[in-house]
């Protein structure tokens, strides 16, 4: 059923739990969620890997843990056999690929590591980061997360971020980014945007979900929206797969089927949704997409709408 057609995992914190828990991404009694055995049942052939930071910590001891967690992917992930996404060279290599191997692309969540400094960022991106969400829920230098009540949008460093990112070949994401926030993003970018791990807040009304007129305009930019598995996203209680399927379902209406992925945030949450709990599970939910929508509306979900964002955005 899914040969030939390549899975993409839009965001997972598989870094962040290596360090923070101890875990080791080669162990595969280890707790992750996405450990390499997982990974490799999972069927997914580019996996986002996630730098995330407390935002509680200072700007200084933010950008060392993002160094961590570089070194990690590079000392731990790669020599297990993960080829690192750097240019749009490498998804044609994915694509013509018929020995299965998995990718992964490293993205910054939250970027308050930046302080202020354009260098920083083109100093992340000539270490493997080509993905950035500029917030996380809270305020940043850049621009306040959804959980700032005042929702106040980009800051001019934030805008200078956007357009940096544009010129780098940086894929920008608005998952965690305020209602405003989201908007100035939108009306600045000449790229593409992507919200890699948000629902739709028409079928469950959480802050951290979007709305049908964000949704069209994250379409309209040629972006795409990563259905998320975190269980408070999806239903007030007893979070399935079900409702993933309800979520990517109410996407496919209102963005069309260009631009719905996966997102799973797997090893960012304690458990995945009833019937989606960690990585080896991910075989369910692709028979389930494309038993419901067919080839290719499901496989552009599974994947190809990710491939098509980073074909157009990275250089």
């Amino acid at each position: 059923m899914f040969q030939g057609n390549r899975v993409v995992d839009g965001h997972a914190d598989i870094l962040y739990r290596m360090g923070h828990d101890h875990l080791s991404f080669g162990d595969p009694d280890s707790g992750l969620h996405q450990s390499y055995e997982k990974l490799k049942a999972s069927g997914v052939d580019l996996q986002v890997f996630v730098t995330f930071v407390e935002p509680a910590l200072s700007s200084g001891e933010q950008l060392y843990e993002v160094f961590a967690s570089l070194k990690r992917f590079y000392d731990e992930v790669v020599p297990k056999g993960i080829s690192p996404v750097l240019s749009a060279a490498d998804i044609a290599r994915l694509r013509e690929s018929d020995s299965n191997p998995i990718f992964g692309l490293l993205s910054v969540e939250g970027a308050e590591c930046l302080d202020r400094r354009i260098s920083v960022l083109d100093g992340l991106y000539r270490m493997g980061i080509r993905l950035v969400g500029l917030t996380w829920n809270g305020q940043n230098c850049l621009a306040d997360g959804v959980g700032e009540s005042r929702g106040g949008g980009l800051t001019q460093f934030g805008f200078e971020v956007v357009q940096r990112m544009n010129q780098l070949g940086m894929v920008i994401d608005v998952s965690h980014l305020s209602v405003q926030g989201v908007w100035d993003v939108l009306e600045t970018s000449s790229a593409p945007v992507i919200a890699s791990h948000s629902n739709a807040m028409r079928v469950h009304a959480h802050r951290r979900n979007l709305t049908d007129d964000q949704i069209r305009a994250i379409a309209r930019s040629g972006g795409l929206i990563g259905a998320t598995f975190v269980p408070p996203f999806l239903a007030e209680k007893d979070a399935s797969i079900d409702d993933v399927m309800r979520h990517i379902d109410h996407l496919l209406t209102i963005a069309g089927e260009d631009a719905v992925g996966l997102g799973s945030d797997f090893d960012g949450i304690d458990e995945g949704p009833v019937g989606l709990r960690d990585g080896r599970s991910y075989p369910v939910l692709l028979e389930r997409l494309y038993r419901t929508y067919g080839d290719p509306v499901a496989k552009k979900i599974a994947g190809e709408s990710w491939l098509r964002v980073l074909e157009t955005v990275l250089r």
